[in-house]
C-alpha cells in the first residue's frame, strides 16, 4: 500500500546548509501519522529570493524544483504576492524558512503556515547577529529555537528548543559550530512535530 505524501516548501536566502540537511534527512523518507500510517515527506520545492546564493548550487544534483524569486529592488508587496502564488502551485503542509533572510508580512503569514529556525535561545537575541550576541553575553548558554512565523522577527509561538552550554574559553568559531549542529539535529525534529508524525523504529 502506497504511503500518503506531505509536502514541504523550503525557503532559503545563502548557503543552504540547514535546507541540505533537511533534504538529507527528510526528503522521500517515511514516517507514521497520527494513526501509525506511513506518510511519506516530499520537498516539492525550494526558493530562494537570493540570485547568488551558494545554495543554489547545491540544488542542482538533487532532482527538487528550485526557483530564484528577488525580493532587491522592488515593493515587498509585489515580492511577497509572487512568493505565495509560488508557494501555493504545490501546495504544501508546511513551509520551511532556512536561513530566509526576510521580515514578512501579514499577507504572507496569514496565507501560508510556515516554521523558521533561529540561532539562540528565544526570546534573546534576535536578528541577524543571534550567534555572535549570544556568545558575547552573560549567559552560560547559547541555544536554537525553531518556532512559527508570524509578522514579528523571531517572535511566533516556540515549537522546539533547546540550550547549549558554554565552554569555557572556547573560540567563537567553535561555539559557532556546535550551533550549527544543534540547528542540523533540532529542525527535522520540529518539522516531524508540527506535520505530526514520528519515527519508524526499527
Amino acid at each position: 500500500m502506497k504511503s500518503q505524501e506531505r509536502k514541504i516548501v523550503i525557503l532559503f536566502s545563502g548557503n543552504g546548509s540547514n535546507m541540505l540537511n533537511l533534504i538529507e534527512k527528510l526528503h522521500q523518507r517515511e514516517f507514521l501519522d497520527s494513526q501509525n500510517k506511513l506518510c511519506q515527506i516530499i520537498v516539492a520545492a525550494c526558493i530562494c529570493n537570493n540570485p547568488q546564493a551558494r545554495g543554489l548550487q547545491h540544488l542542482e544534483s538533487k532532482n527538487i524544483p528550485h526557483f530564484i524569486i528577488p525580493s532587491k529592488n522592488r515593493s515587498k508587496q509585489d515580492f511577497e504576492y509572487e512568493l505565495v502564488e509560488k508557494i501555493q502551485m504545490f501546495d504544501p503542509a508546511l513551509c520551511v524558512l532556512s536561513g530566509f533572510m526576510r521580515i514578512l508580512s501579514p499577507y504572507f503569514t496569514t496565507r501560508i503556515k510556515a516554521l523558521n529556525i533561529h540561532p539562540s535561545f528565544l526570546p534573546l537575541h534576535k536578528g541577524a547577529y543571534a550567534i555572535k550576541e549570544s556568545f558575547q553575553s552573560e549567559e552560560n548558554y547559547g541555544g536554537v529555537s525553531v518556532h512559527w512565523v508570524n509578522e514579528e522577527l523571531d517572535s511566533g509561538e516556540i515549537i522546539l528548543q533547546e540550550k547549549l552550554e558554554k565552554i569555557t574559553n572556547e573560540s567563537f568559531e567553535s561555539f559557532e559550530t556546535r550551533i550549527h549542529a544543534l540547528e542540523y539535529d533540532l529542525f527535522p525534529q520540529a518539522i516531524l512535530l508540527a506535520l505530526n508524525l514520528k519515527r519508524v523504529k526499527v
